[in-house]
């Protein structure tokens, strides 16, 4: 009950509302934050850190920058959404915010838009290379299933396009990405498909800041490829798998192209299946039948595996020791 009192008590005062409302929206910087509320950034960050001592706000800091959002699950978030029901949608000084909000959106949009621009000549000469987008697409959804209820990590997010195709039937989807730049293109792409249940991270593959059995599916698509220890990157994605659930991963079959390691800081020119298979084995996954989409002169293909329910408890158990 005194959790319950503390939480009511940090919403309890108009300004702490007004971030709640807004952080509900997405994960804004403080700057952002402090262009939206139009109050000093000192007696902003104040309220934050009252509203994250509470559990009604979660703090993340991203290289140099601090965002903010109203937690997706958590006790104070079963408290978030029925306070902010109770908010008038006419309020004049709530939808001053929702207008200045919807300005950082459009400045977001512009920045993701320009470096979008400056590399998809890049993006563009190494789809050429391979099957259709929307046919791997296609196929990836047929693959992973019904994710209704479902929690998905897209490890190496890049645009946030997988999370886009995904997310929209889960639970929750979260993207890590070690680039600030196309995290800042992920984040245009959530907020423009009104993805709230949807957020970005900066994070290592190798090192993903998530306990354990975290997640019903994680999929690495064309990012194996750049890794410099992909059995690693399999090893740490299945650390986070819960029980039963399942790892995907999207890349290139064995190819020649040298090209693209030189050109494109490719690390590997594709996987055979033999090595995909061993590293899930070595995981402890067991594998699923391959899907190949052969392409000219790349054939993509789709390799998943499944966490043992009993293994992946226990790994699940061994992590939280």
């Amino acid at each position: 009950m005194e959790q319950v009192l503390a939480r009511l008590r940090a919403a309890a005062e108009a300004t702490r509302l007004r971030l709640l409302a807004i952080c509900a929206e997405c994960e804004l910087t403080v700057s952002e934050i402090t262009q939206i509320i139009g109050q000093s950034q000192p007696r902003v960050s104040r309220h934050l850190k009252l509203l994250c001592e509470a559990g009604l706000l979660v703090r993340f800091r991203e290289g140099t920058w601090v965002f903010y959002r109203t937690p997706h699950n958590s006790a104070g978030a079963d408290l978030v959404r029925p306070i902010l029901d109770l908010l008038p949608m006419d309020d004049e000084t709530l939808s001053l915010d929702r207008a200045r909000l919807d300005q950082v959106k459009v400045q977001r949009e512009q920045i993701a838009t320009e470096y979008f621009r400056a590399n998809a000549k890049d993006w563009d000469r190494i789809r050429s290379l391979h099957v259709d987008e929307a046919v791997v697409e296609k196929a990836l959804l047929d693959a992973v299933g019904n994710l209704a209820g479902g929690r998905i990590l897209d490890v190496g997010t890049g645009t946030g396009r997988i999370l886009e195709l995904l997310g929209r039937t889960a639970e929750e989807g979260v993207g890590v990405d070690m680039s600030r730049e196309m995290l800042a293109v992920a984040r245009a792409r959530l907020q423009r498909a009104d993805l709230s249940n949807c957020l970005v991270r900066q994070a290592d593959m190798y090192q993903l800041p998530y306990p354990g059995g975290m997640f019903d599916i994680v999929i690495l698509h064309q990012v194996l490829h750049f890794a410099e220890k992909p059995e690693a990157a399999i090893d740490e994605a299945s650390r986070v798998l819960a029980p039963g659930g399942r790892l995907v991963v999207v890349d290139f079959a064995s190819h020649d192209r040298e090209e693209l390691r030189e050109e494109h800081a490719h690390r590997r020119l594709g996987f055979d299946d033999t090595a995909i298979s061993t590293w899930f084995r070595a995981c402890e996954l067991a594998p699923d039948d391959v899907i190949s989409l052969p392409g000219k002169p790349l054939t993509v293909r789709i390799w998943s595996a499944r966490a043992d329910m009993e293994t992946a408890k226990q790994k699940t158990h061994k992590a939280a020791e």
